[in-house]
Formats: structure tokens, sequence, C-alpha cells
């Protein structure tokens, strides 16, 4: 009778977490997946930069799989963050630009993972449920919520975030106080400690806002940039303290004593910002907004201890090949993900080096392309009928030197596995690899949040808040427009 009823206790354990084989159990790691919003590729310490400091991130570099070519999913921010959670380009998943909203009809790495046996949890920027303006509390009913995809804990908002945020604890809003990367690890840190007792594997997202404008750092943290402008020594500020935040963390999984059965990856959502001094991107060409590299080429690295031998790596990798990987590692079946998928399974790259990828990484936003393969990366600015370029990122990472007309071949090439590519593109945007053939429900339009009824109640409290003020405010009367228009010409 014991017998059969351990059985039926571990046929129910089975049932319950499907994607979970014996095999998996026994090597399944902890995940953890950190995101800046705005960080460009030159920001870093280990990439030499004139004066930010990165200690906890140079050390990370220095422990795991170090990418000189790391890409984001697009040059902003949800498009990224869509690419993250499902592995294939945002256009396909409805994710135009900022502020869509995730097709729910997606999967996600979050959905597999929990039923694989996962607990999983968000913190810090969302901003897939089609809401835009500054980062704001989400609600528990909220269809595009994290729990909607996956995320069994949130601590999260709908935007950027900066010092002192109120946020939303699955859809319990919430006054926090301290700089938002601080916060953000440090609800993560409360998850790891727990639910590591319960002998679950645990998948963490850490979305800073982080150093998105509007830019507001702590005094000690701006300190050392003094001698800039208030934008930038606010800026710099801000890294110095998710920098900070990054240290937390990995001090944090050394003393859970799960460092080295943990996989954690840090990358940015897009490239760096122009107009701040010293310079974002490395010297590359393009900011965020840009299919040139400043605004898609980011920060990239994995680390493991006890699987990945610390190195740097050329290997072209991005954002679309995180779930590809951890479902290869975690042995996750095929129809976790929706089809097509953009990304390929770093696993192989974690033993040895790689010197070819098996496929182009592709890019569309608005009316800008990019095709970018192991050498050369195929562009155009203006999809509707401007010039295709063509780049060796190995001998002129800074594109300067448009080469589609002394390498005929090889735009030939390229452009043709594009068109391809870009064909596909359009059947998945009209719903095509989806079980019906269709977007259901419709996509909705991005809005900002403070337009929508859900919101109104608390217009009149919040608007006194900083990071609220210049969007909520009443606008002046015209008097009072033209009493300080007065003022001004005194």
């Amino acid at each position: 009778m014991k017998a059969i009823l351990s059985c039926v206790t571990f046929c129910s354990v089975l049932s319950a977490f499907p994607f979970a084989s014996p095999a998996a159990e026994a090597s399944r790691p902890h995940i953890i997946f950190v995101m800046a919003d705005d960080m460009g590729w030159g920001q870093t310490g280990y990439r030499g930069h004139p004066m930010l400091e990165t200690p906890n991130i140079d050390t990370m570099a220095s422990n795991g799989l170090r990418f000189e070519r790391f890409y984001a999913g697009g040059p902003v921010c949800s498009p990224t963050r869509a690419s993250v959670l499902t592995g294939r380009s945002h256009e396909r998943t409805g994710v135009l630009s900022h502020g869509y909203a995730l097709r729910t009809q997606e999967r996600t790495i979050a959905q597999a993972l929990k039923q694989a046996g996962y607990v999983t949890g968000h913190f810090g920027k969302w901003h897939l449920n089609g809401h835009r303006g500054p980062g704001v509390p989400i609600f528990a009913n909220d269809p595009h919520a994290p729990s909607g995809f996956g995320f069994d804990e949130w601590v999260s908002v709908s935007n950027f975030y900066d010092v002192d945020p109120l946020m939303s604890r699955a859809g319990k809003f919430e006054q926090l106080k301290g700089d938002s990367s601080d916060i953000a690890v440090n609800e993560a840190v409360k998850f790891l400690e727990q639910h590591l007792p319960r002998g679950m594997p645990m998948f963490a997202v850490i979305w800073f806002g982080t150093p998105h404008s509007p830019f507001k750092a702590l005094d000690g943290d701006k300190a050392a940039f003094r001698d800039l402008n208030e934008a930038s020594r606010n800026h710099y500020g801000e890294l110095v303290a998710m920098d900070r935040s990054i240290g937390t963390l990995r001090a944090k999984l050394r003393e859970l004593d799960i460092a080295d059965d943990t996989l954690l990856v840090f990358c940015s959502d897009n490239g760096g910002l122009p107009g701040i001094t010293p310079d974002t991107v490395g010297g590359l060409r393009g900011f965020k907004g840009s299919v040139f590299e400043g605004g898609i080429r980011v920060p990239g690295i994995i680390e493991w201890p006890s699987t990945i031998q610390p190195r740097v790596t050329n290997y072209p990798a991005c954002v679309m090949d995180l779930f590809p990987t951890v479902a290869d590692l975690v042995d996750l079946p095929e129809h976790v993900m929706t089809k097509p998928v953009d990304g390929l399974s770093l696993k192989p790259l974690f033993e040895q080096e790689i010197t070819a990828r098996r496929a182009p990484i592709g890019f569309r936003y608005q009316k800008q392309r990019a095709w970018v393969d192991d050498r050369f990366k195929l562009l155009t600015e203006d999809s509707s009928g401007g010039k295709f370029q063509l780049y060796d990122l190995i001998a002129d990472p800074q594109e300067v030197h448009d080469l589609s007309e002394k390498e005929p071949e090889v735009f030939a090439r390229m452009n043709a596995s594009f068109r391809v590519w870009d064909a596909t593109m359009d059947a998945s945007f009209q719903g095509r690899d989806y079980a019906d053939g269709k977007v259901s429900p419709p996509d909705p339009e991005p809005v900002n949040w403070y337009d929508t009824p859900q919101y109104q109640p608390y217009l009149a409290e919040w608007e006194q808040r900083w990071e609220f003020k210049r969007y909520l405010a009443p606008a002046p009367s015209p008097s009072q427009s033209e009493s300080n228009s007065r003022k001004a010409k005194k």
C-alpha cells in the first residue's frame, strides 16, 4: 500500500512539472537575467571608459564569457524585452517600438521554466503592457502584467524608474526608498532567500531603469563626475549605483552558496544615448534608435563558474539567443517556444570557441533594417526605397566604408538571405505563427497610462511626484502664461 501511495505522489509531482526529466532535475541551474536600460557598449571599465569605473561588472566579465559583439533585440527598450522573453525578433511578437504590448499568444521563457519546476520572479522595468510615460505601478488585473507571462512574483513598474520609486508588488502599490538599482536587486535577493530552502530552481529577471532619463543619482554616486554637466553627472552616477547593485547580487550568490550553480547574464536593452559626455557607445556609429552598431551593440556577459571558463569571445550573439540557450541547457521540449525562433543556443560556446554563427541576426525597426553575420552587415535606413549599405564589422566596426559596390557577391548573398527572413517577419506580424493563424485579441494601441480610466483616481495624488510632475501637472491658464511671458521679457 505504501508503495502504491509513493507512486501516486511521485506521479503527481511529475504531472505538476511535465517538462522536468530526472536528468534535467539534477543539472538545472538557477538562472538570472540582468539588463540595464540605455547603457551603451562603451560604458564599462573593461572597455576603457575614461571616467566611469565599473569594478563589479569588470569582475563578472573577467570571471565569465565576455562578448565583444553582443546585440540587443532592437534599438529601443520594449522590443528587446520582448525578444529576451520569446527568443524572437520583436516585430514577430507585435512589439513594434517602445510602449507596445507583448501579445498574450506568445510563449515566454518564464512560462516554460515555470512548467519545468522553476519558481519565477520579475523585478524592475516591464514595459510590455502597452503603456507609455514614466514608470508607474502595474495593476494586478492588467492582462499584460508579468503574471500573464509566467512570473510567479513581481515587483515591477511599467517603464523607467529612478530614486524612491512607486512600484507594484503583484498589483499592490508600494512606495520604496533608495536608488532604483539597489531596490531591484534587493527585491531579487529576497526572492532568492525565500525560495532557496524549498529546493526549487529559481529564475529571476532584473530589469534596471538605469541609466534611462530622467537622470537622478544619489549625491555620493555622482560625486566623481562633478566636472561634467548635470545630465551627464547624474547619468554616470546612476551607472555607479547599478554597478554596486550587481556587486550586491554576486556577493549574495556566493553567500547563499549558489554562485557556481547560477547562470547569470548581464546586458543592456539598446545602445547608448547621444548628448552624454564622455561618449556612451565606445566610438561606434549611431545611438539608441539606430540600427548602426552604436544603437544595437551592447555590453554582454554570461557568468556560470561551474561550467564556463573565463574568456573573451568575438562570436556574434544576441538576446534572442537566451531562451534557446536555456531551453537547451534545461532540456525543454521544442513546443515551449513560438516558431520561428530567431535565436540560437549558445550552449556549445560555453565549452569551446565557435568561429561561425549558423544564421545571421536580423533587425527591423520602423523603416530601418539590418542583417548581421560573422563578418559583414547589410543595412538600410529606409526600407521603403533607400539604398542598402554593406559594412565589414571586423575591419570597420565604426561602419565608415560602404562596401556594397566593392563586394558585389557578398552583397548579393546577404541581400538574398535577408529577403527570405524579412518575408517571414511579415507573416509573423500578421499572426501566421499562432494556432488559429491570426492575432487574437487584436494588438492594443500604445497609450499614455495617465490617459487611461484606471489611473485617473491617482492623478491628483501623484501630480507632485518628481518623476510624474511634468506629465501630470495642470497646464497654466492663458492669463498665467501671459504673466510668465511678461516676467521672462523683463
